[in-house]
């Protein structure tokens, strides 16, 4: 799959899967924090996100820190995706 398609695959998931009513796909861009000031997920969303990872791409994160490190932005998560998919 191209970098391009992955991200945007991402995005479709994460409003999906977080249950985004109010964003669509294409609001977010590749840099957009998703924490915080960005998209404004929480906790909450990041365990969601590691759950996203390890169905939909085999990807296992155990530490927390590892999981700040990969759930920055669009961009960073499409880059771990690329080097560590089992699936």
């Amino acid at each position: 799959m191209e970098k391009e398609q992955l991200k945007q695959q991402l995005k479709k998931q994460l409003v999906e899967f977080l249950n985004l009513t109010n964003t669509k796909p294409e609001d977010i861009a590749d840099d957009q924090p998703l924490f915080g000031d960005g998209l404004g997920l929480d906790s909450i969303d990041s365990i969601e996100m590691i759950v996203l990872l390890s169905r939909e791409y085999g990807i296992t994160i155990q530490d927390p820190k590892e999981g700040r490190k990969v759930l920055v932005d669009i961009n960073t998560m499409a880059d771990y995706i690329e080097k560590h998919r089992t699936k």
